[in-house]
């Protein structure tokens, strides 16, 4: 680990910053009235959401956090999985819904010298087995069962769509309490 100490004065306001956004999206989607929205508009909080993740990632202590948990694919998903989706909503802005957002291989790659990362991270779980999740939504005393799949055809330049990959409805929802897990690990009510 580093010996610096954080967070450093600047990292506070990022952090003050950070936190306040992605707890007020964090709530926003997690309520069942977010999930009767229009489309375009749930499309652009969730874009949101693993934006403002994916920023907070930058955190060092964040990074040593997921680093050091002993979890099978904690890594995996909590970091990479999601930096994945958030290049795909950022690079591939050409949809409105979530279920219609796909790429492909020739399209990822398409104006660069050099793979991508999301090129990358597809090719090296294509035809991976799905990691399945559980979560408890105490509101509603309900367990909601979930499952990361990776496209099986991805070099082949098939379409895979991210509705594939992750469900809209519950993959989101899961991957908003694993970010949330992720993230309240840092969290000193000192700083926010």
């Amino acid at each position: 680990m580093n010996s610096e100490l954080h967070p450093s004065k600047e990292e506070q306001e990022f952090l003050n910053l950070a936190y306040s956004r992605f707890f007020n999206l964090h709530e926003e989607i997690m309520a069942d009235t977010f999930w009767v929205k229009e489309p375009p508009l749930r499309l652009h909080r969730i874009q949101e959401l693993f934006s403002v993740y994916a920023e907070l990632l930058k955190y060092p202590p964040i990074q040593w956090t997921i680093e050091q948990e002993k979890r099978p694919t904690y890594a995996d998903v909590g970091r990479d999985l999601f930096t994945c989706i958030r290049h795909v909503m950022a690079h591939f802005p050409f949809f409105d819904e979530w279920n219609d957002i796909w790429l492909s291989k020739s399209l990822v790659n398409l104006y660069s010298k050099r793979r991508q990362f999301i090129d990358r991270y597809l090719t090296l779980n294509e035809g991976r087995e799905a990691i399945k999740y559980r979560f408890w939504e105490e509101d509603k005393k309900q367990m909601t069962y979930v499952s990361v799949t990776f496209p099986a055809n991805y070099s082949q330049g098939s379409k895979v769509y991210l509705k594939d990959i992750l469900s809209e409805r519950d993959g989101v929802k899961l991957a908003a309490i694993f970010m949330f897990n992720v993230l309240k690990i840092q969290i000193d009510k000192a700083i926010l």
